[in-house]
């Protein structure tokens, strides 16, 4: 009977071992995983921090780079300096005159972040979608006149030129005539006219001896006018760019075989550029008494100051643009030279608020509120005005580019920091 009961504490006395082996076993295997598991998280979350660390250094590589150009202070292409246990290289590539890209690398305990912002001059985009654009004062084209491009008028267009696109007319009583149309028309009432593609007229107008090699179709809502496309804020702007680099008092004249830089300037009085003169732009330029460039002179903008981009000669006085001058962009593609007017004549084709009487390839004229004179044999890229005459064989070739077309005061504007982001 002790023999039973000392096998029977034998048995319970192993068991008991048994259950407190396995107990310490699953105690120290579930240490040993919280002590893995909480180690791999310290790895993780000192991975992160240097991580976030290197982040934070690249962010201030690009912050140092643009402090130092929005101060001009001296910039090498590329440069390094620590921010407290990371090491930043500052890239800076100048892809034009007008934008630079800054890279920052940063490297915090061998965990590497990249940066990128693009640091460029600010612009204003004006989209020109017609080689000819009028107001309400419509337009008139004498023979041999041509626009390679559409037109949108809010007045009546008639006389003996050449539409090589489309022409739409907007506003009821106003009409085409006399034009030779390669394309499509949109008109109240169509009169003499040749046209290539379909003709669209409004109920209550009238159709007479047009010759349509389209479909003629009649439509009763009224054709919409719209807007010209530079917008009085707009100007208000530019002049005030114009500002940031003083003002001439009086007059401002170059003359003679030499090149003068000026811009941004307000000039309180005339521009004249003469007698064989250079005017080279390097900002916006806004004269209060009117404009002339004559006797083989030129205005143009400055390469390295605008590149790529377009400018702006405005005034509140006319322009006078004679026989033998030149007026053009930056030399580069989409670069354009805008003259505009706000005088507002609008009757006189012998004195209006602008008179252009030679070629301006690069060249883009607007006026606000006055009559636009483009004479013999002139070529152009573009016109825009409350009211426009083509003489005889003056051309506009449109170009495509104007659609997009960005422009910027040169020096004078301010330099922006776009499309900041982490980079691979």
């Amino acid at each position: 009977m002790f023999k039973m009961f000392f096998h029977k504490n034998n048995q319970k006395g192993f068991a008991l071992f048994y259950v407190t082996i396995l107990v310490l076993a699953i105690i120290i295997a579930s240490g040993m995983n919280i002590s893995v598991l909480t180690y791999n998280q310290q790895k993780i979350f000192q991975n992160i921090v240097k991580s976030t660390q290197a982040y934070y250094a690249a962010e201030a590589g690009l912050e140092d780079a643009l402090l130092r150009l929005e101060n001009d202070m001296n910039l090498p292409s590329s440069y390094s300096f620590n921010v407290g246990t990371a090491s930043v290289t500052n890239n800076i590539s100048n892809e034009s005159a007008n934008l630079k890209i800054i890279t920052a690398e940063a490297n915090s305990f061998d965990r590497i972040r990249k940066m990128k912002v693009n640091y460029q001059v600010s612009t204003q985009d004006v989209s020109f979608y017609y080689g000819a654009q009028i107001g309400e004062g419509g337009m008139e084209m004498r023979n041999g006149s041509m626009v390679d491009g559409n037109i949108y008028s809010n007045g009546t267009v008639f006389g003996g030129g050449t539409i090589e696109n489309t022409i739409i007319v907007a506003n009821n009583g106003n009409r085409i005539e006399g034009l030779d149309i390669g394309q499509d028309a949109k008109a109240y009432s169509c009169e003499d006219c040749e046209i290539g593609g379909d003709l669209t007229y409004v109920t209550g107008g009238t159709l007479d001896d047009c010759d349509v090699d389209g479909s003629i179709t009649e439509q009763s809502e009224e054709i919409q006018a719209k807007d010209l496309p530079i917008s009085e804020s707009q100007i208000n702007e530019w002049k005030q760019d114009a500002l940031t680099g003083g003002i001439i008092e009086g007059d401002y004249i170059v003359s003679g075989k030499v090149t003068e830089n000026l811009g941004p300037k307000k000039i309180t009085g005339q521009l004249i550029i003469d007698n064989l003169a250079t005017l080279n732009m390097t900002g916006t330029i806004w004269t209060v008494n009117g404009i002339r460039v004559d006797n083989g002179a030129t205005i143009q903008l400055d390469t390295p100051s605008y590149g790529s981009l377009s400018g702006v000669l405005l005034t509140e006085g006319k322009v006078k643009i004679k026989p033998g001058t030149t007026l053009r962009g930056g030399g580069q593609s989409g670069s354009y030279l805008l003259v505009l007017s706000e005088d507002t004549e609008t009757e006189s084709k012998a004195n209006p608020a602008i008179d252009v009487d030679n070629n301006a390839d690069t060249a883009i004229f607007y006026a606000t509120q006055g009559l636009i004179v483009l004479r013999n044999n002139i070529q152009t890229k573009e016109v825009t005005g409350y009211k426009i005459y083509l003489d005889n064989n003056a051309e506009i070739l449109y170009e495509s580019g104007l659609r997009d077309a960005s422009f910027s005061s040169g020096p004078g504007a301010s330099w922006q920091a776009t499309n900041w982001k982490e980079i691979e």
